[in-house]
């Protein structure tokens, strides 16, 4: 049980009352941890996570964000070489958000540990996750790379422009599927082998100020994979 740790979003292991450094020193104790050890440790979680100003205040007195990273700092104090993070993202803002993916990036990478994460916020997903498990009423439908992910069920590619002048919008009906049209602005699906030289035909053919090619949202992608589909 020494080499897990589980940290949930909206869980806590923390104190209230107390500041989250006097969890720390009760974690040490549990899972006998060296002095010089716990000190080591602790230095380096608190300055990859920026939260040595406030690890003497009380944890009632922090914010959402401050906490999570006070949670993550608990529950990695020891070392775990399996890491369970259950939607560690929940509730946060943006920011805090973004701050958090790269901590536990740059965590995995420093100590090679193995960090299993569920979330519903597949931003989440898309920037950490190399491997992909999606299970669906007890049974697992995929299991493998995220970015095989894409290429399997998103057999087309997203074109979005922004027209320069205006444009018949009969003619775009011979380009792709048109998924939105309002003048500037074109999102138009094509397949995926199609997409450059759709791309191409578009800067020919039309006055264009913009053009991007883009793969889908993996919101999308992941929904065509419950429905069993691909998407289009």
């Amino acid at each position: 049980m020494k080499q897990i740790s589980l940290v949930m979003g909206q869980k806590n292991q923390l104190w209230w009352d107390l500041p989250a450094e006097d969890t720390f020193l009760l974690n040490k104790e549990i899972y006998e941890i060296d002095d010089e050890v716990y000190k080591k440790t602790l230095h380096e979680l608190v300055e990859l996570l920026d939260v040595a100003d406030v690890l003497k205040t009380q944890v009632r007195k922090l914010s959402l964000g401050q906490r999570m990273k006070m949670e993550l700092i608990a529950a990695l104090i020891h070392k775990p070489k399996v890491l369970f993070l259950d939607e560690p993202t929940i509730g946060l803002d943006v920011i805090m958000q973004k701050n958090l993916r790269e901590f536990i990036r740059e965590y995995n990478k420093r100590y090679k540990s193995t960090i299993l994460l569920t979330s519903h916020y597949m931003e989440d997903v898309k920037e950490l996750c190399k491997r992909v498990i999606i299970i669906d009423h007890g049974g697992i439908i995929y299991d493998g790379l995220l970015e095989n992910i894409v290429k399997k069920f998103a057999t087309h590619k997203r074109i979005t422009v922004i027209f320069d002048g205006m444009v018949d919008a009969k003619k775009l009906d011979k380009m792709g599927k048109v998924k939105f049209y309002e003048y500037p602005r074109l999102t138009l699906s094509v397949k995926r082998e199609e997409s450059n030289q759709v791309a191409a035909h578009l800067l020919q053919k039309f006055p264009i100020a913009d053009i991007n090619i883009e793969e889908p949202d993996i919101e999308d992608i992941i929904r065509t994979v419950f429905k069993g589909k691909e998407l289009t």
